[in-house]
């Protein structure tokens, strides 16, 4: 299965989306700050990342625009999982260079699902 770098300073939705993905047979990579998520994405070389938007430290966004930046292989698809559910915050996340944008709270019933789909897209 797929190795997923989840970036999340909420320890809830870390259990949450560990646990499904976890389960569906994936190995998962924690990061709790912008900082370390682009640390962990460099070196780690996860095939996918889901990516809190307001981290402490740098946020969502920044850490996307600096994974982009130092990528020097096929570039890693970035998933923002958000509650940031406003008017245009989906379509700013994919212009900073997330690949998708799923929004908070997740619904464990479709949430793997949509996560292999991404996964397959990038394939």
């Amino acid at each position: 299965m797929a190795r997923i770098l989840i970036i999340e300073d909420t320890i809830e939705n870390m259990y949450l989306t560990t646990y499904l993905l976890t389960n569906a047979g994936h190995e998962i990579i924690q990061a709790t700050t912008g900082e370390e998520g682009v640390e962990k994405a460099l070196s780690e070389h996860p095939d996918i990342i889901l990516m809190d938007i307001l981290l402490p430290g740098i946020d969502g966004y920044e850490a996307t625009m600096r994974i982009r930046e130092a990528e020097t292989d096929k570039p890693i698809p970035v998933v923002a999982l958000t509650s940031y559910a406003m008017v245009g915050d989906r379509e700013k996340a994919l212009s900073l260079g997330c690949t998708g944008y799923i929004e908070k709270p997740i619904d464990p019933e479709t949430f793997v699902k949509k996560i292999e789909e991404f996964l397959k897209s990038e394939e």
